[in-house]
């Protein structure tokens, strides 16, 4: 694979449109971000530098992301809020012939109904993107959040 400025500019793209989805709560679109055999987890990044598995969530295919959207539209019972992400530029750590392998560091802050806007989460997504008929997806989306202290349930995506 090569990294051009249309890639490059659609690596980019990718990333917005990931944010904005997620951000919308249009959970039916976030599965499609990803390829059928993808890995997904949200990872504390003690356990990541450690090479330690446990994560907060791990999905590892886009069948277990739409599970995880059921649970979120049909079965989870939770005080609704809005997320809104800020995502930096990513840095490319490599490209080759398994795909783009970049770094971008994100902030999600939530804002409960009835309530302040605070910082949610903050880290930085490990990515694996590669080029399909329906443009760049994510092969692998590692969320490695910096705080060992999290809200006792994350329900939507990061």
């Amino acid at each position: 694979m090569k990294l051009d400025f249309d890639t490059w500019q659609a690596l980019v793209q990718l990333q917005a449109d990931y944010a904005a989805a997620v951000d919308s709560g249009d959970w039916e679109l976030w599965p499609t971000f990803f390829t059928a055999d993808c890995l997904y987890k949200l990872q504390p990044r003690e356990n990541h530098e450690r090479g330690f598995p446990l994560a907060t969530l791990s999905f590892d295919s886009q069948a277990s992301l739409r599970d995880r959207v059921y649970g979120i539209k049909e079965t989870l019972f939770h005080d609704p809020y809005y997320q809104r992400h800020v995502v930096g530029a990513p840095v490319i750590r490599g490209v080759g012939e398994d795909g783009i392998r970049c770094e971008s560091n994100y902030a999600v802050f939530r804002t409960k109904l009835n309530g302040l806007s605070t910082v949610f989460n903050v880290g930085r997504y490990i990515d694996r993107v590669v080029p399909t008929p329906a443009g760049l997806r994510f092969a692998e989306r590692l969320a490695i959040y910096d705080s060992e202290m999290i809200p006792n349930s994350i329900i939507y995506p990061i």
